[in-house]
């Protein structure tokens, strides 16, 4: 499962000051939205408190004094208000959720921008829930944190404060009491918030396991039934959601329990100046019917953006772990970047020279030692050997998806770290033993290679490679849709595609890494015959067990524990009688048979 391999990130409990306010800086680039749904909300709210106090005058003024022409001018002032208030409620209903849309349209923004930067070592190590959880649900909780949250609280702070206002007109010895109630209630909700935010971070870190789990689980649901692991699927996944509930369970539960301990102490209040309001009426200070009922009206009034408050602030704490979740992945450095002074040769033609280079995926278990190689414009080198032994670390290397840990790697001469990341990889063409096409059709899946292509250069492309004929058989021909990685077509067609992908990109560097394992005898002569094309007068790196994919390659180099065990022609090898000839004989020589029948359906012969 994914917590075998990766870690969440383990953040403080402490309350994080820093995090909300970056969280609010994402409004920066929306002021103007976020102005005009503030004052909208604001207006409302007082006229919520007004409404209050027109209600109070409505009874004492028009009720009980049995005036008719001010009972009638107090609800007409009433009515009008309404109208107001509802195009108000339109105004910030409609400015919070567009604001809510282009915040988190920003924060996605961000994250998959970074994540199109990180280093290929950064996936290898992070699962694929993890990174998707992150993009999610984080990116919408923290929005609405934003948005709804801060609406919350305005709307909660201006009731607050116009209740205070309106019960200080009416009489500020009984607003005092209520204002004395205040403190005691932030007390509470410092005591709830620590243990809110722990259990919250929890959730947060348990949900990105199990939507981790939920990719292993679909992804690899062939070698799930194959197995017959679904049982023990069932209660890993158990296991994690036990723990999910647990720490949401818990969450829950403070967070109810903080509500009624509100509600508690504001009915101690209601009950105070119910009393000591009813004593008044009777005094020289007494209050009039309608101020006591509006006094009331503004204790409740005020307990429901108390109680508002606290809903946002135990969801604060959600948003809060969410969003440091989400920084980390925002602030992920890529470990292979360009420098500073890195430019953009031109070109990536040229001499390839591995100087003393050493490299390791962990510390203390070294993949590469010491390697040296030098490689001339236009040569193809093939690399044989165990597996283990470091020969897509090589082509790893190449690209530059890592940088050697010691040692130098040059092109045209040029330490490769001073030239531009994009400078090299957009001139290197890959084909892997696993080919992966995206959602779409055919022709989108070639175009990748160059996006301005045109169709019949695509299907120029798709010709050199070898893949014309089978696409022409589609149902749509090249634009039949290849479904989700391409799981409408087989192996053997998709690895096609990916080579007309990489004919059309034109790369001036070819690398082949176990592409024909996978494919038929057929299908691999069709490759065979688009690889031919594609390596004529490019320097070119394959990495195969097929004989005749690399007895072709003008070097062979047998790597062994990260090292150069052996070099030469196919020829030149199998006469040392050394590694290569017992992989010869051990691997390739059955092979010969299949060639055999190649050169029987095609009528080429294999050397």
């Amino acid at each position: 499962m994914t917590d075998q391999y990766f870690e969440e990130e383990e953040f403080s409990t402490q309350f994080n000051g820093k995090t909300v306010l970056r969280i609010l800086s994402q409004t920066k680039p929306h002021w103007k939205w976020v102005v005009g749904f503030l004052v909208a909300v604001m207006f409302v709210s007082m006229q919520d408190g007004y409404f209050t106090f027109l209600s109070k005058r409505i009874i004492d003024e028009g009720i009980v004094a049995r005036d008719r022409q001010a009972l009638i001018s107090l609800v007409t002032t009433y009515g009008l208000l309404q109208l107001t208030q509802a195009a108000l409620v339109f105004a910030f209903v409609y400015l919070t959720g567009v604001l809510g849309e282009r915040v988190r349209y920003d924060l996605r923004k961000k994250l998959f921008n970074n994540l199109q930067d990180l280093s290929l070592s950064y996936y290898s190590r992070t699962p694929v829930g993890w990174i998707m959880s992150r993009v999610t649900s984080d990116t919408e909780k923290v929005s609405d944190l934003i948005t709804w949250g801060v609406l919350d609280v305005t709307w909660a702070i201006t009731n607050i404060a116009s209740a205070t206002f309106f019960m200080m007109v009416i009489n500020w010895r009984l607003a005092l009491i209520v204002l004395a109630i205040l403190p005691v209630l932030l007390w509470v909700a410092v005591q709830f918030r620590k243990k809110i935010l722990s259990e919250y971070r929890n959730v947060r870190k348990f949900n990105s396991k199990i939507t981790g789990a939920y990719n292993e689980n679909i992804t690899g649901v062939r070698v799930v039934k194959a197995l017959g692991r679904e049982a023990e699927n069932l209660s890993e996944f158990g296991q994690l959601t036990n723990q999910m509930y647990r720490s949401g369970y818990r969450a829950a539960w403070l967070s109810a329990l903080f509500l009624p301990t509100v509600q508690i102490i504001s009915a101690f209040a209601v009950g105070s100046i119910i009393y000591y309001g009813g004593l008044q009426a009777n005094t020289v200070l007494g209050m009039t019917v309608g101020g006591i009922q509006a006094f009331v009206s503004y204790i409740t009034f005020m307990m429901w953006p108390i109680q508002d408050v606290a809903r946002v602030y135990a969801e604060m704490q959600n948003s809060v772990a969410s969003a440091e979740r989400m920084f980390s992945l925002i602030d992920a450095v890529p470990e292979v970047r360009d420098r500073a002074e890195a430019v953009d040769p031109g070109t990536v033609q040229g001499e390839i020279e591995f100087d003393h280079v050493d490299f390791y995926y962990e510390d203390e278990k070294p993949v590469l030692q010491d390697f040296s190689l030098k490689v001339r414009p236009g040569e193809t080198i093939a690399l044989v050997g165990p597996t283990g032994g470091g020969k897509s670390t090589i082509v790893n290397l190449l690209c530059r998806f890592y940088e050697p840990k010691r040692g130098v790697i040059r092109i045209g001469g040029r330490d490769y770290t001073s030239l531009t990341l994009d400078s090299i990889q957009s001139r290197i063409g890959v084909v892997l033993q696993t080919p992966h096409l995206f959602s779409g059709t055919v022709r989108e899946n070639i175009r990748y290679g160059q996006l301005n292509a045109s169709d019949e250069e695509i299907e120029a492309a798709a010709t050199l490679a070898g893949a014309h004929d089978f696409i022409s058989t589609l149902e749509k021909g090249y634009d039949t849709d290849v479904g989700e990685g391409g799981n409408l077509l087989s192996t053997g067609q998709k690895q096609l595609i990916s080579l007309a992908r990489a004919v059309l990109a034109k790369p001036e560097i070819f690398i082949m890494d176990e592409a024909t394992s996978s494919v038929d005898t057929l299908t691999e002569a069709l490759i065979q015959k688009g690889m031919e094309h594609l390596m004529r007068g490019r320097t070119s790196f394959v990495i195969a067990h097929r004989l005749s994919t690399i007895k072709r390659a003008d070097r062979i180099l047998v790597i062994e524990d990260g090292k150069i065990a052996e070099m030469g022609t196919h020829a030149e090898l199998l006469r040392q009688g050394g590694h290569y000839y017992r992989l010869y004989t051990r691997q390739f020589r059955h092979q010969l048979g299949q060639e055999y029948d190649l050169y029987k359906l095609t009528g080429v012969p294999a050397v």
